[in-house]
């Protein structure tokens, strides 16, 4: 949003800019003309200032097409830091599991990957996936629901696990 703003800004100071050199320039052009330039003294200056005016032309032309890229064409900047700030969060979740992982015992890491591999699985397929009894998966899901990391839903007749960090 402020690239817009300021390209707004960029377009007005470039348009008043350009009609004072536009003015500028012609009253130069209109002395030249009444002066009957042969090289002279007086020639000379107006020539330096309409030299002058050239630069400001492509000054003035310069702000405009800045002022148009940021209105119009800038969106790259949004782009990549959105991509940095998914690239950051990435980073920390993937810190925070594997911090958490230091924590658990070889069991309960094994199914907390499978959980974050699938989200929503169930509690029969995380039970062959891990290739656990159903009675130790049941015993692995309550100790890490006990530790907040898991939550068990309904469905049908078996349980959905999901992630809770």
């Amino acid at each position: 949003m402020e690239n817009k703003k300021l390209g707004v800004l960029m377009i007005i100071i470039s348009l008043v800019f350009g009609i004072f050199i536009t003015y500028f320039n012609v009253n130069l052009s209109d002395k030249s003309d009444n002066l009957g330039c042969t090289p002279n003294q007086e020639c000379k200056s107006v020539e330096n200032f309409l030299t002058l005016t050239n630069i400001a032309f492509g000054f003035f032309g310069f702000m405009l097409a800045l002022g148009f890229y940021l209105l119009f064409f800038n969106k790259t900047e949004q782009a990549i830091l959105k991509r940095l700030e998914d690239e950051k969060n990435a980073k920390i979740e993937e810190e925070k599991f594997s911090y958490i992982m230091k924590a658990l015992d070889e069991y309960e890491k094994r199914v907390l990957i499978l959980v974050r591999e699938q989200e929503g699985i169930t509690q029969n397929t995380l039970r062959l996936r891990a290739n656990l009894s159903k009675a130790k998966l049941s015993y692995v899901l309550q100790e890490l629901e006990k530790r907040n990391l898991v939550k068990r839903i309904p469905k049908g007749k078996t349980l959905e696990v999901h992630l809770k960090i």
